[in-house]
């Protein structure tokens, strides 16, 4: 094996985060400083929006600790990509988004809704639906003290929170941390009402939506609620349907069979499986209101498991989903089966974010965290869809929606050599990435144009 002579330069300024420099147009595309300091603004000293834009650059890179800022402290490249006059200290970001998280959480919100606006974010439908899928699921915080960490559904001390995605793309359009003991239909009206205008502001007027929910979200308060949203959407020319699992909850499972029956519903599948769907309509009342839903069962009975065993009790399974919509029952339950490709989008929040294990023992910060972590997953999937998927995206294989990880991988981790001359600044990625080059330069005039006035 050669032996490499090492050397460090006195001259050369190298990044291998060139990556940084889409964030930082994101960031300009939001409109960062124009939200954020006319609401929080300070008399002497730091910006709350070059607060705002660190964590942000931090969460791109997929460091989520408030310690990973110290080494951009003096990286010249780190200020100038995301706009910043001064990087914070990790204590001095603690103490302020210790002070301010209240406030700063609202104000994100805004900062991702007017990236997808100005960068003109595409919104794929699926089978003619505009998918919005709500889920909780868990953060593990196990062997810590922070605040309202508890017992989740998976047997895990952590968190439980709430997040909405929105079209085939997955853009974040609602993301909440909750208690660890918090149930997932628990106070989530509230949460409708925070996140239905967002849709209305994002998906425009022609296109119906598809709202899917698993059975976490089976109760009568929330189906109220969603039937409610869906006669405001009507009222404005709008179409919104709904389909929520249903929860059996100790129902006799040999009386939904004997109902099959009764209305010749089994068909066989194979040899000892048979399969009954029921669409039936259910009313449902909360308080002194009384509303029909529609109800379908699918009611699966075996007697012969897969591997040719007779079994000597049947086996029944019950599945059912409440919907508004009036599609035929196999359609309905072929939507909500999509259902499943969202818990991607739950893994690439704590891995690759790595916003899983949270850095305050505050409750109320770690929340403001996971609200600039969604405006950096955000940022990070805008740049996929826009540089990875398009004409000049690198070999590799067909895909309709890229990963966070691959994002990280071939733009935001691309080594370049960093130079400031006659008031420019340039980046050189050097001579072997010329498919890269091209992927750069066109994400970030997109970016420009949607960042100008």
């Amino acid at each position: 094996m050669p032996r490499f002579e090492v050397r460090q330069s006195a001259k050369l300024n190298l990044t291998s985060y060139s990556g940084l420099a889409l964030i930082g147009q994101c960031l300009e595309a939001a409109q960062v400083e124009a939200v954020i300091d006319p609401r929080l603004p300070v008399s002497q000293g730091m910006k709350s929006s070059d607060l705002v834009k660190a964590m942000v650059g931090l969460l791109s890179l997929g460091k989520s600790d408030f310690d990973a800022i110290e080494p951009f402290r003096d990286d010249r490249f780190f200020k100038q990509a995301l706009g910043i006059g001064k990087v914070p200290s990790s204590a001095w970001m603690r103490q302020r988004l210790d002070a301010k998280a209240e406030a700063l959480r609202e104000l994100t919100d805004e900062l991702w809704l007017r990236l997808i606006e100005r960068t003109q974010a595409p919104i794929t439908p699926y089978k003619g639906y505009v998918r919005f899928e709500i889920d909780t699921f868990v953060m593990d915080n196990s062997d810590t003290k922070k605040e309202w960490v508890g017992r989740t559904y998976q047997g895990v001390d952590g968190y439980c929170p709430i997040a909405s995605y929105l079209g085939c793309e997955g853009w974040l359009v609602g993301f909440e941390l909750r208690a660890g003991t918090h149930h997932s239909a628990l106070e989530s009206h509230y949460f409708y009402e925070r996140v239905f205008p967002r849709i209305k502001r994002l998906v425009a007027p022609d296109k119906p939506v598809l709202m899917v929910e698993d059975s976490g979200f089976d109760s009568a308060r929330l189906l109220f609620a969603k039937a409610q949203q869906r006669e405001a959407f009507a009222a404005e020319g709008r179409r919104l349907e709904f389909i929520t699992k249903w929860n059996p909850r100790r129902q006799d499972k040999a009386a939904w069979v004997d109902q099959a029956e009764k209305a010749g519903a089994f068909q066989q599948v194979r040899p000892g499986k048979r399969v009954g769907v029921l669409d039936l309509q259910v009313e449902r009342a909360f308080g002194k209101d009384r509303r029909p839903f529609r109800l379908i069962i699918e009611v699966t009975e075996r007697t012969i498991d897969r591997k040719g065993q007779h079994l000597l009790v049947p086996d029944i399974e019950l599945a059912g989903w409440w919907t508004s919509s009036t599609l035929p029952a196999a359609e309905v339950i072929a939507h909500y089966r999509y259902h499943g490709t969202h818990e991607q989008f739950h893994a690439e929040i704590k891995s690759d974010l790595d916003l899983e294990r949270l850095p305050s023992g505050k409750f109320d910060t770690n929340d403001a965290i996971l609200h600039l972590g969604a405006f950096a997953y955000n940022c990070l999937r805008l740049i996929g869809q826009l540089g990875l998927t398009g004409k000049f995206a690198p070999i590799r294989h067909p895909a309709k929606r890229r990963r966070l990880k691959t994002v990280l991988q071939e733009i935001m981790y691309r080594a370049a050599k960093f130079v400031e001359h006659a008031r420019r600044l340039i980046l050189d990625f050097g001579r072997n990435f010329a498919d890269h080059v091209k992927v750069f330069v066109a994400l970030q005039d997109r970016l420009l144009r949607a960042a100008s006035p």
